[in-house]
């Protein structure tokens, strides 16, 4: 199963975010679990081939319901410490949880 907002409009996503082409190879499932043992995120996060980002070769996307029928966008680069879906996964969520201080 891929992500419910559709391949095109990750691919969308990532251009914006990064710039560059995307073409969709694969789908992962991620289930990310806190210390605590709650789920801290769980869902299908997509795997792209970029063409011609100066630094990386692959990028991660998803993407999340808000409010109403709007999604809230994940386009993850594939450099260090990302190096699969989880960890794009993992650092989206430090990331929001750094600006929620």
């Amino acid at each position: 199963m891929s992500d419910p907002a559709g391949i095109p409009a990750l691919i969308e996503a990532i251009k914006h975010m990064h710039g560059v082409e995307a073409l969709h190879v694969g789908t992962e499932h991620v289930r990310e679990v806190a210390a605590t043992g709650e789920v801290a995120w769980e869902g299908d996060v997509e795997t792209f081939m970029l063409t011609a980002h100066p630094k990386a070769k692959r990028a991660y996307a998803w993407s999340e319901a808000t409010t109403g029928t709007k999604r809230r966008f994940f386009a993850v680069l594939h450099m260090e410490p990302v190096t699969d879906a989880a960890a794009a996964v993992r650092v989206s969520i430090l990331a929001d949880a750094r600006t929620q201080r």
